[in-house]
This record gives C-alpha cells, structure tokens and sequence, in this order.
C-alpha cells in the first residue's frame, strides 16, 4: 500500500486499524511498546455562550479552545523492570511526574507509516490491571491512561 492519499481514485481502501505502533520518547525498548488497543484520540472545541444586550432572540456560541481526552492504552502485562512501567510506578507511588511524548503509527502493509499521531506531554493518570482469575485462560491485561496537552496528526 503506498501513501495514503484523498479517496478520489475508484480503487482506494481505507487502512485497517490493528497494524500500529507507539513509541515513547526517552523509553522505547522494542518489546516495550507494543500495545493491544490504543483508545482516546478524540478533539472537542470547548465553547463559551455570549449573551448581546438588548437581543433576546438568540446567543452568540464562541469557541474558545480544544479539549482532548485522555488516551487509553491496553497491553499484555510485562514485568515491573520494563521502561515504561517504572515511568508509571515513579509517578503513582513517588510523585514524580516526568511528562513525555509519543507517537502512534498506524501502518500501511509495508510496515511504513501512513498516519502518525505526535501526543504531547502525557504524563500517566491511572494505571489498571485485569482481575487474576483461575477460572479463565486469559492474558493479563494492563491499562494505562495518560493525560495529554494535545496531539497532531500528519501524513508518515
């Protein structure tokens, strides 16, 4: 698949959405990043009401600024000495919070970005693991969100 281009031509696919990576900045380790479902990639204008004096009819809606969600990564659990979990643990346990960047790749079938999401300043804000169960043969689940400033999305 090459570039990914506006749908004019009659044979264009859009891309799937289980061939992705995320790379922390400052943290990558290649068996450390590599996620189950990446969730929370969502903009909202936040927007304030104006009233005009002596016009009852009707309120001026103004925006005022973007509003991003927090972005939810799952995973199969690794061990407490992987990068990306002590990032975690430093900031849950000991306060320490050392925002960082990242990006989202979703890649195109030769392996080569398409679209790439540049997530500024995450730092984490909750930190789940799956219930342990006997009574299932499951992967232990991790879930992380991460708060952010914003995101950009550009062409790979």
């Amino acid at each position: 698949m090459a570039k990914l281009t506006t749908p004019v031509a009659v044979n264009y696919h859009p891309p799937v959405n289980f061939h992705f990576e995320v790379h922390f900045e400052d943290l990558g380790e290649a068996g450390d990043v590599q996620f189950q479902s990446v969730g929370g990639l969502n903009a909202q204008m936040q927007t304030e009401t104006l009233k005009e004096g002596g016009e009852n009819r009707f309120e001026h809606i103004v925006p005022v600024r973007a509003k991003f969600n927090d972005l939810v990564l799952k995973r199969g659990i690794l061990p407490a000495d992987s990068p990306i979990t002590k990032w975690i643990q430093d900031a849950l346990e000991n306060f320490k919070f050392l925002p960082k960047n990242l990006t989202i790749q979703l890649l195109g079938e030769d392996h080569k970005p398409l679209l790439v999401w540049e997530v500024s300043h995450a730092w984490p804000k909750s930190w789940k693991v799956d219930d342990l169960n006997a009574e299932q043969g499951k992967v232990l689940v991790e879930t992380i969100e991460l708060t952010y400033n914003f995101y950009r999305l550009r062409n790979g």
